[in-house]
């Protein structure tokens, strides 16, 4: 299979500030490989590692250990070539807010060595299809947020780049907006052939766009293939308990629930967060009775109780030992 992107055992510590001699671990080895005209997502919570691994393969940031390149270029060894290769829409938007859409194209343009006539049409026809021409002469900082983030994405397009990275791009946008651009993501990769990598914390994003994704974690990836197929691996169903709020007073503790679901042979890897209990069976709604009988009997009562198909939080789940949101707020803290 030809590659579009490709990262080998990627290494980077950053010092901690006020703190002589101490690192944190960014990268811990992370190892990818992303096939062109596909979008792939690295998916995982904020500060498991994505938008450094982002840096390196944009020429940001340097390894200190590991391989990059983008388009067969190595973006260590020729970062110049690369940049012409790549188009990068960041976190935060890189338009000059005090100065027009237009203008913002326009100012790219010139800055990848188009012409002036060339610079001017590839202004038109980008503007023309994310729909900001009524915009195009407004100064940007009175544009919404999907507005300004479509405008991004124009910015990243203007040299017509093989390769787009899009980190975080749907980060702070409003349902519409983001509806919005899942749309023109699947569009750029569909229709143009375009390899897109993005990177986000949203699961249900990496689930609806990614043709095939990597979850990261600690800086490494611990899963990686199509979203389809990491969900089919967990077999059979899921069978998910809440206990009610009420309980809290004689909340049930990890072991006492985890002791009376721990001897049923219906179910396996039994999870229990606060009042959320969840457990795998290869068939949930069988499970369902024998489940709650055994809470029953340990003096332990169900609020409620659903039976689903795995999820890719029930993938992270598997591979980390503990749910999607779990590390999200471990990061975030």
């Amino acid at each position: 299979m030809s590659v579009a992107i490709e990262a080998r055992g990627l290494v980077k510590t950053y010092p901690v500030p006020g703190r002589k001699k101490e690192l944190v671990t960014a990268l811990d080895g992370l190892n990818l490989a992303v096939a062109p005209g596909s979008v792939y997502a690295l998916l995982g919570p904020n500060g498991a590692g994505k938008t450094t691994a982002v840096k390196i393969l944009t020429t940001l940031a340097r390894p200190d250990k590991g391989e990059a390149s983008v388009e067969g270029i190595d973006v260590l060894a020729h970062p110049a070539k690369a940049r012409r290769a790549i188009g990068v829409v960041a976190q935060r938007s890189g338009a000059d807010p005090m100065a027009t859409g237009r203008e913002n194209l326009i100012l790219q343009a010139h800055l990848y060595g188009l012409d002036a006539g060339t610079a001017k049409s590839r202004a038109g026809e980008l503007l023309a299809h994310f729909h900001l021409e009524e915009a195009k002469d407004r100064f940007v900082r009175t544009y919404s947020g999907g507005m300004q983030r479509r405008l991004d994405v124009a910015l990243g397009l203007v040299h017509r780049p093989k390769v787009l990275f899009l980190d975080e791009p749907t980060t702070g946008l409003d349902p519409q907006a983001r509806a919005a651009m899942w749309q023109e993501i699947a569009r750029l990769a569909g229709r143009e052939g375009l390899t897109v990598l993005l990177t986000t914390h949203y699961l249900e994003e990496a689930d609806r766009l990614a043709s095939r994704l990597a979850i990261v974690d600690g800086g490494r990836v611990v899963a990686e293939g199509e979203p389809g197929q990491l969900k089919d691996e967990l077999r059979g169903d899921v069978v998910q308990v809440e206990l009610p709020a009420q309980a809290g007073e004689r909340q049930p503790t990890e072991t006492r629930v985890t002791e009376a679901l721990g001897g049923l042979a219906v179910i396996r890897d039994v999870l229990v967060t606060g009042r959320s209990v969840s457990a795998r069976s290869d068939d949930g709604a069988a499970a369902v009775p024998a489940v709650l009988a055994a809470l029953s009997e340990a003096g332990v009562p169900a609020a409620s109780v659903a039976v689903a198909r795995p999820s890719l939080d029930e993938v992270y789940l598997r591979h980390t030992g503990r749910r999607y949101n779990e590390r999200a707020e471990v990061a975030s803290r």
